[in-house]
């Protein structure tokens, strides 16, 4: 900490500043104390030549604001500055250290502080990469350690800009943090690479060094590139994990969830409960937060604030001719250090990247960064004054819990009219900027790009901070209309469904509940509700759930029953039934399997002889039930399945004259998979009286194997590795749609002339029903494993959703546009215990679906 300077804003807005912090190439941190004196506050001020800049402000206040929506835990609520008020954010002061000075003062940590350090950052990660964003703040230098867990001082490049250098030609050299493999061959940066990073991070908070990225920089990159990261100092325990971490191939590595979980399974802020710091850290932390309160306001007038001067005031780029001296002694663009000029090559600086300012000179070729040309954009004759480079003198005691600045969001590109002065930035240059660190932002002088959605240079105009609600941005899900969690103390649900687009209606071991699907509210519990397995809707009125032992009909305003029929009272003939989860439902009629027990006594013996023992056998039916009539409407007898009996069929198609099931492989017989020799058996029954029309397979389509039918008589089935289609009537093939040798396909969605397609390659795609003919394919960008995404349609058909265990990707229908992805750690609080569960989607009318992973429920707008 040092005092304030003459010229620093003595407040803003409520907040009173107590002395500088700390100071980054885009903004200035000071410790401030708020209205009521008893809170200390970290405001994070932009530095006034580059709040000036539209672009910049625009960026400034798009991340600010995606702070807010992250707020918890690790990441902290900003409290923004109003409009006019200058450039400023403030959050409360949390007492922490850098991990770099933490590694300093007390050499690498202990494993189980290791664990609190990853699993915090790693669920926070979860959290950034679900609003479809990428961190590319992490290092040493942006990670503080604080009483209670990690904190993140850095989203982003605004916040990555931490140490700053000028040099001839207006260069600005920029430490931003770590490269990725990817990086380093000229790819853009996705949410693999915060993975890369966060080894390197943890590998450095246990041994005290950086495998693969220290030295020089061309070194590192190749290192980074194709060497073998040394990890024997690495504990045992976390070695294999920060070694998935390092994988070269981005699918290789884990998600952000998937580390959490491992990590601490009970969540960081739980593992880190009773001390996670050595001593000497502690005593840091105690240290700085005793200076922190002792502080008071320096003496002197007070200032309003910093301003931002209007635009009439500003003075255009074109005032000062090329060449011309500046009242500090720089040429226009060109930044100048504390201290003077450049006498002498500072040299180069590891994990850096070069950024141009609008002077006249010529840069100098540099390989190990990238030189870059901007827009020509307003700004004010001065430059700002910018920190020599590398890290700055230690103060273990002196540094804030974080700065405001959230991930990094790309900006609108400006419109198709607006002329460019300067040469237009390439592709190609931008992502050797990526490779660089750049990680989208470029500075020069005062102005800033932001690198757009297809990926060129772009400025914004616009005056005014982005207004609510915000626009959509490119991979960004869109912002929940809701959320609800179910308490931990509470059971897991069981089931969800949806009753008559109104009510979400979920299912534990404790009871059902309604959430209103407007508002996401809950509207009643029931305890007496306990245990049901299916949610279905019974005509307009009435929600009906299955349990195991009986049929519930519920009342959607308090969720009263008001109609139980169990099965040993409603099916005659029957005792004991038990029942197999429900096969489906069409209009207001469902269809189950039931089964019980009889006894077959011994025939008479012969005389003379003794009489044989009675034996035990399984009756099974399949049934029609009609749920608004409380009826049964037929039943047939079907074979047996495997004990205890009750044969499970799934509904492949239902059609206006018959139904297709299949029997899950997990309830065959021994003598049934002999029979099958390896191939599904799919049945046919009559609709309207149940009788059995046919037993048949089809090609090679196995018991376990994905199929699905539709309304033409056309059945879809995993043949192999590829997805065939085949007449129903006759078993005859009709097409077939070839896969590679890892692609088996899951079960598809019908919808119009289209079949959506799924497979273990991660990829979801359309084709044609008649024909086979593909339409789209595209990848989910999930590290494949042994599942295949599950599809569900909006219900517009607009928006096809794919679901799995590490994310949900939505795409357009029509030409597999992708849309948006979403994650989360499954838990509403940021330190919550991570979950492994699959992301499950219902749709909810035309537009909108619910997202479920485990507890947590998330309504997204959907077309």
């Amino acid at each position: 900490m040092e005092a304030l300077r003459q010229d620093d804003p003595r407040r803003f807005g409520p907040y009173t500043t107590l002395a500088r912090v700390r100071e980054s190439a885009v903004a200035v941190h000071f410790l401030a104390r708020g209205a009521d004196r008893d809170g200390l506050a970290v405001v994070t001020a932009a530095r006034p030549a580059l709040a000036s800049v539209p672009a910049f402000r625009r960026r400034f206040w798009s991340e600010a604001r995606t702070a807010e929506r992250l707020a918890g835990g690790p990441v902290p609520r900003p409290d923004l500055s109003p409009e006019g008020d200058g450039l400023w954010t403030a959050t409360a002061y949390v007492p922490a250290v850098t991990l770099s000075e933490a590694i300093g003062l007390a050499g690498p940590l202990p494993e189980r502080a290791v664990r609190v350090l990853g699993a915090g950052l790693a669920g926070t990660l979860s959290r950034v990469h679900a609003s479809g964003a990428v961190f590319q703040g992490l290092a040493p230098g942006t990670v503080l350690v604080a009483e209670d867990g990690p904190r993140l001082t850095a989203f982003g490049p605004l916040g990555a800009a931490a140490h700053a250098e000028a040099r001839e030609g207006g260069q600005l050299s920029v430490r931003l943090g770590y490269l990725t493999p990817e990086q380093v061959e000229g790819q853009e940066a996705g949410p693999a690479s915060d993975l890369f990073v966060l080894g390197l991070l943890l590998a450095y908070a246990a041994t005290g060094t950086t495998p693969l990225a220290d030295g020089p920089a061309e070194e590192a990159a190749e290192r980074i590139a194709h060497g073998s990261a040394e990890l024997g100092s690495v504990p045992v325990g976390l070695r294999a994990l920060i070694a998935g971490c390092l994988s070269k191939d981005p699918a290789g590595r884990p998600t952000a969830g998937s580390v959490a979980a491992e990590l601490a399974p009970e969540g960081a802020a739980d593992r880190a409960q009773g001390g996670w710091l050595p001593a000497v850290l502690a005593a840091a932390v105690t240290d700085q937060a005793a200076r922190a309160r002792a502080l008071e306001p320096p003496a002197g007038p007070l200032d309003d604030g910093p301003r931002v001067p209007p635009v009439e005031e500003r003075t255009p780029t074109d005032a000062v001719p090329t060449g011309a001296a500046l009242p500090d002694g720089g040429a226009p663009g060109h930044v100048v250090p504390p201290g003077g000029g450049h006498d002498g090559d500072p040299g180069e600086d590891s994990r850096t990247t070069r950024f141009l300012g609008t002077g006249a000179r010529t840069p100098r070729s540099d390989r190990a960064t990238a030189q870059l040309t901007l827009p020509e954009e307003v700004t004010n004759t001065a430059p700002p004054r910018l920190p020599a480079a590398g890290p700055p003198p230690a103060q273990p005691y002196a540094h804030p819990a974080f700065t405001a600045a959230p991930p990094a969001l790309p900006a609108a590109a400006p419109p198709a009219a607006a002329p460019r002065t300067g040469p237009v930035t390439g592709r190609r240059a931008l992502l050797t900027a990526v490779a660089a660190g750049a990680a989208g932002l470029v500075l020069g002088g005062a102005a800033v790009a932001a690198l757009g959605s297809d990926g060129s240079a772009s400025a914004t105009t616009d005056e005014k901070p982005t207004a609510e609600p915000r626009p959509a941005l490119p991979g960004r899900p869109p912002e929940p209309r809701w959320t609800y969690a179910r308490p931990a103390k509470a059971p897991a649900p069981l089931t969800a469904g949806v009753w008559q687009d109104r009510l979400l209606v979920l299912t534990d071991t404790a009871g059902a509940t309604a959430v209103d699907l407007r508002t996401g509210r809950k509207v009643w519990e029931r305890a007496d509700a306990a245990g049901a397995q299916s949610v279905l809707t019974a005509g307009e009125d009435l929600c009906f759930l299955a349990a195991p032992t009986e049929f519930l009909w519920l009342s959607p305003e308090d969720g009263r029953i008001r109609h139980r029929v169990r099965f040993a009272d409603q099916f005659d003939g029957v005792p004991d039934m038990k029942v197999a989860p429900l096969t489906g439902q069409s209009g207001s009629v469902l269809w189950f399997t039931g089964s019980h027990t009889v006894t077959v006594r011994a025939p008479k013996p012969k005389k003379g002889k003794k009489r044989g023992k009675d034996t035990q056998v399984v009756k099974a039916y399949f049934f029609a039930y009609d749920v608004v009539r409380r009826k049964e409407v037929w039943r047939v007898a079907v074979p047996a399945g495997r004990a205890p009996g009750t044969p499970a069929y799934r509904l492949i198609a239902a059609r206006k004259a018959d139904l297709v099931v299949r029997q899950d492989a997990g309830t065959l017989t021994p003598a049934d998979v002999r029979a099958g020799q390896g191939k599904a058996v799919f049945r046919c029954f009559d609709r309207t009286t149940g009788k059995p029309l046919w037993n048949r397979r089809f090609g090679t389509v196995a018991p376990g194997g994905a199929a699905a039918g539709d309304q033409e008589g056309r059945l879809f089935g995993a043949v192999g590795d590829d997805l065939g289609a085949f007449e129903t009537g006759s078993g005859k093939p009709l097409w077939t749609l070839n896969g590679t040798a890892s692609s088996v396909f899951g079960t598809p969605v019908a919808a119009g002339a289209l079949l959506h397609t799924t497979n273990r390659d991660q990829e979801v795609g359309a084709v044609e029903r008649a024909t086979g003919k593909v339409l789209w394919r595209r990848s989910t960008e999930v590290p494949a494993g042994d599942g295949c995404p599950a599809l569900t349609l909006s219900g517009s058909g607009r928006t096809l959703l794919a679901a799995d265990a590490s994310q949900v990707t939505a795409f357009a229908a029509a030409d597999g546009r992708r849309l948006w992805k979403f994650q989360d750690i499954g838990a509403p609080a940021p330190d919550g215990a991570a979950v492994t569960a699959p992301y499950r989607v219902l749709a909810t009318g035309k537009t909108s679906v619910v997202v479920q992973r485990e507890r947590a429920f998330y309504a997204f707008p959907v077309e």
